[in-house]
């Protein structure tokens, strides 16, 4: 069974397949053994685990898990790929692959049937425009979640980093900082990569808080008025919070929570940190 770790041995599979790769599915298919060794020491992965990897592409990562982990359990939407799965993981007994969207996948569900309850970890390469809504699911579902060790664009692991007042800080940043601790454990270049990306990518590993940073009346309403207060960034908090289909306040109750924060009215959402946030949710959510 070809080490797919090594770019000839991809290439390979890929023409024996004659695989096209997907620009809807954000396929780039990681060929360097150095960065795939660093993911699995990042999630930290033993014996003892049950790993969810969502988006295994021809099983290259998968390779490297099924290596350290108790079982794999392997999530991956694009049906061209699992006969080429079923070759480059036929000798792994150790491996389920799922041909399914990981947003349709009870995650809470396999976790039950498959680590008893405990928590999993999750590795995953994954593309642009569904890291937010996957993170942010497998946060919110409450599953239970150790760790979640993903390969993101550069941009997107800043954004998971950083804090108020920068311009890539936003609803991600947050529900970072309130659900895990964010700890960059490689930077990878495109030339790691079939075919090259654009734009560098990030290891990121996000370590589960036990217990939250900051105490919150309603977690998804604080959500709510996060994501309102950055869907219009040019746009004050009050505005902000106004203009949301999402939320029941009226402009008067807004621009009185604001004031009772000892905020000015022209702050916008970008000026808050994660404790304000959860102070204003408190204040706006008293009487409903």
């Amino acid at each position: 069974m070809a080490n797919l770790g090594n770019p000839k041995n991809t290439i390979e599979i890929i023409q024996k397949y004659h695989f096209a790769f997907q620009k809807r599915f954000g396929q780039n298919f990681l060929v360097d053994s150095h960065v795939l060794e660093k993911i699995v020491r990042a999630a930290g992965v033993t014996g003892e685990d049950f790993v969810l990897e969502i988006g295994p592409g021809i099983g290259t990562m998968t390779q490297y898990l099924a290596e350290a982990a108790r079982k794999v359990c392997a999530v991956e939407i694009d049906r061209n790929l699992i006969p080429i799965l079923e070759e480059t993981l036929g000798g792994y007994d150790n491996v389920e692959v799922i041909n399914e969207d990981i947003l349709k996948v009870d995650v809470a569900a396999l976790a039950r049937e498959e680590n008893g309850g405990r928590p999993i970890k999750v590795v995953a390469n994954l593309p642009y425009y569904i890291t937010t809504p996957i993170i942010m699911g497998l946060f919110e579902s409450q599953v239970p979640i150790d760790s979640i060790t993903v390969m993101v664009q550069k941009e997107v692991a800043d954004r998971m980093q950083t804090g108020p007042g920068s311009k890539d800080y936003g609803a991600l940043s947050l529900a970072v900082r309130y659900y895990a601790d964010a700890y960059i454990a490689a930077n990878v270049p495109p030339n790691c990569f079939i075919p090259r990306p654009k734009v560098g990518s990030a290891v990121i590993r996000l370590t589960r808080h036990r217990e939250p940073p900051v105490k919150v009346k309603d977690e998804k309403l604080m959500f709510r008025i996060i994501r309102a207060s950055f869907n219009q960034r040019r746009k004050t908090l009050q505005n902000g919070l106004n203009n949301s289909p999402e939320l029941p306040f009226s402009k008067e109750k807004i621009a009185g929570a604001i004031e009772a924060m000892g905020l000015p009215p022209s702050v916008r959402g970008e000026a808050l940190d994660l404790e304000q946030f959860a102070r204003l949710s408190d204040l706006l959510g008293e009487d409903l």
